[in-house]
This record gives structure tokens, C-alpha cells and sequence, in this order.
């Protein structure tokens, strides 16, 4: 039997899930890619890598793997989806930070945060979130505690128990302060006092309770215009074979600041940050396209000869983009990459797309495409 079919299981595949997220595609995107067509000992990029999707279709087959991603929330989701510990070291790593008795922890004080968290939940999500700050747990541990954490961050009431630390919220992002504050006062909202531990327990059980391929693979937080970046990506795992990813669609400028509270826990400020460093530019097409132009040329630079580029590309509500494949084709000219075929993705009328977050008012949805060259440098 392959690798593929002993873990392409409902329980094979549960780790996809860990931290819900907002841009993604189907894991039987990429899935299907490298199963058809990669070596097995091919080597797999996402430069966009979001939450890990393509990383965690290369593991299920065994292959190495690397994901670049401006946002340190997606570095850490993509790294939680290439590790490997058991229930029992991710439990007990938790249980030892819950029994320290620190005193001088940061716990971020304001309306939003006493709506947000149970005082009792909130002072032991600092406290984990200070232990994984300061290290010295082991890395593939901490890596599967700080993804499972992520994704129980926020997320909706349960009715019979609690499945996410937070009062009501979003799974996928973090909602704005003074709306939060807003709903929860009119609706008499209080945060519930959750068994944090319980809740880590259960979702280590749930995600790393099967077994799966240990691969060489590492998620990095970088800027994949920039070729220092995929240099230390090719050190992990030597040259590229197979890149499947999908850039920000164009106009989509929101990715890092809705992933705020998640930020704040992996070190970031206890305040929105709407600033856009790190993201593609999105103040004019032919900046966008320019962008772009850098990431794939840097990425062939990295590659070896005859390696795919696989790009899924669509349009959010308000700037729609008419023609995706030709906005794609012209961030490859003169990078070494020769487009070679573009292929229809279903649209938001037959199945579930990234896009579909982002519009604000439903109308005639706009096909997807999967573009796909060859490094012909």
C-alpha cells in the first residue's frame, strides 16, 4: 500500500484543520497535483503558503516541503502541519506551563480583552503564550501546542461544551474591537470559563492521534520578493521540483491585520495593526503584477531544470479581475517561466472558493484559474 493511501483517511487528514483559516483552497488541490505527477523524491514550494495546505498534501506523500508566508500566524499554522509528537508530549507540555506559578506575565488589559476571554482563561493563555515566547520546549512540540492554541483562539459557542476558548467569535479571523464589544453587550454575551486544558487535550488527540509521514520540511515567516528568503528555503530542503500556490488576489489587503489576536499570541501587539508590511503591493495592477514578477523569479532561481509552477488565481468583490490568467501571465514574462497551460477551476456555483469570504454582495461568480508553467530559464 502507498503512503498516500494509508493516510488519506478522515483521521489521516484531521491535521489539515488544525487552525482554520481563511484564504485556502481544497486540499485535494495540490493533493491531486503531486500524486499524479511528482517524483518521489520531488521537492514542494508554496511561497504563499497561508495556512500549509500544499505543505501538508506534500507530506501525506512523503515529499519535502517548505511554505514561505509574510504572516508569522500562517509560518506557525504550516509548521504545526510538518511535525510529528504524540498526544502525550503535547499534553504534558501544556499541563507543566499550567502548573508554573509565574507570577509577571503580560496580560493585555481593556474592554475588548475582559469581553473577549474569562479573566481564569485569559491568564492561562498568557501563560502558555509566554512559556512558547521564551522556549525551551522541544521544537515539535511547541509547534503542535502553538498551532492547536491558534485555532481555538476564537471561534463560536458551543452549546453542550467548549470547543474554543473565546466568547462568541469567528473561526477564521479576528473580529474588529469596537464591533466585538458591540455585539456582545447587545446580546448580553459573557466569555465562558473553558477547561483550556481539556480543550488542548482533546484537538491533540484529534490531530496528532494518527500516525503520518515524518518528512524534511520546514514553514518559514519571510517575504518570498525577497531572494534571501528562498535561500534559506532551499537550505532546508536543496532545489525546487513543484511550486502549487495561490498569491493574495488582487485588492485582498486584509490578511494580516484580521489575523490580530492570533498575531497577539505569537508575540505580536494586543492592538489591531493595519499597517501592510510584508504584503504585496495593492495600489495599482501593474504594481501587483510587479510584485509578483519578483516572487517567481525568485522562485526560479531556486529551482531545478523542467520544475512546474502551479498558480491558483481568482478575484474578490471589489476588484474584480476580468481575465485572472492574463493578470497571472503577465507577472511571468521575462522570469524564466513559460506558461504552458491554464486550467478552469470550479467557481463559487459549484463548490466552495477562497473568494467567497471577501464578497460582500453575491453576484455572478468569477471562474478561478490554475495556471501552470515550466522554469525554462
Amino acid at each position: 500500500m502507498s503512503t498516500a493511501s494509508q493516510v488519506l483517511t478522515v483521521e489521516g487528514v484531521r491535521l489539515n484543520a488544525i487552525c482554520p483559516y481563511f484564504t485556502m483552497f481544497p486540499l485535494d488541490f495540490p493533493l491531486g497535483i503531486l500524486k499524479a505527477h511528482a517524483r518521489p523524491n520531488a521537492r514542494v514550494l508554496d511561497p504563499f503558503c497561508g495556512r500549509g495546505t500544499t505543505n501538508f498534501a506534500a507530506r501525506l506523500l512523503g515529499l519535502r516541503t517548505v511554505g514561505i508566508d509574510a504572516s508569522r500566524v500562517a509560518a506557525a499554522a504550516t509548521q504545526a502541519k510538518l511535525v510529528a509528537p504524540t498526544p502525550r508530549e503535547i499534553i504534558g507540555a501544556a499541563k507543566a506551563i499550567l502548573r508554573r506559578k509565574r507570577r509577571s506575565i503580560e496580560i493585555p488589559e481593556g474592554e475588548f480583552w475582559r469581553l473577549a476571554y474569562h479573566a481564569d482563561v485569559l491568564r492561562e493563555l498568557c501563560l502558555l503564550r509566554d512559556a512558547l515566547l521564551r522556549g525551551g520546549i522541544a521544537a515539535h512540540v511547541a509547534s503542535a501546542l502553538r498551532g492547536i492554541i491558534l485555532g481555538a483562539l476564537h471561534g463560536p459557542l458551543g452549546h453542550t461544551k467548549h470547543s474554543y476558548f473565546s466568547n462568541q467569535c469567528p473561526r477564521t479571523f479576528g473580529p474588529k474591537p469596537a464591533y466585538a464589544i458591540k455585539f456582545w453587550k447587545e446580546r448580553g454575551l459573557l466569555p465562558p470559563r473553558v477547561d483550556v486544558l481539556g480543550v488542548i487535550a482533546e484537538r491533540a488527540h484529534r490531530y496528532y492521534g494518527s500516525a503520518l509521514p515524518k518528512v524534511v520540511g520546514a514553514a518559514i515567516e519571510g517575504d518570498s520578493r525577497h531572494r534571501s528568503t528562498l535561500d534559506a528555503a532551499q537550505e532546508v530542503i536543496g532545489k525546487f521540483d513543484w511550486i502549487v500556490t495561490s498569491p493574495p488576489y488582487y485588492g485582498l489587503r486584509t490578511y494580516l491585520p484580521d489575523q490580530w489576536i492570533r498575531n497577539w499570541f505569537l508575540g505580536g501587539s494586543a492592538a489591531v495593526d493595519y499597517s501592510s508590511r510584508g504584503q504585496l503591493s495593492h495600489s495599482g495592477r501593474e504594481k501587483f503584477i510587479a510584485d509578483l514578477r519578483e516572487v517567481w523569479t525568485n522562485v526560479g532561481a531556486h529551482c531545478r531544470p523542467g520544475a512546474t509552477l502551479v498558480i491558483r488565481f481568482g478575484s474578490i468583490g471589489d476588484r474584480l479581475v476580468e481575465y485572472p490568467a492574463e493578470l497571472i501571465s503577465a507577472s511571468l514574462n521575462a522570469t524564466g517561466w513559460v506558461m504552458t497551460e491554464v486550467r478552469y477551476a470550479n467557481n463559487a456555483a459549484k463548490g466552495k472558493r477562497q473568494a467567497d469570504t471577501f464578497h460582500k454582495m453575491r453576484s455572478v461568480p468569477r471562474d478561478e484559474v490554475d495556471v501552470w508553467a515550466k522554469w525554462q530559464p
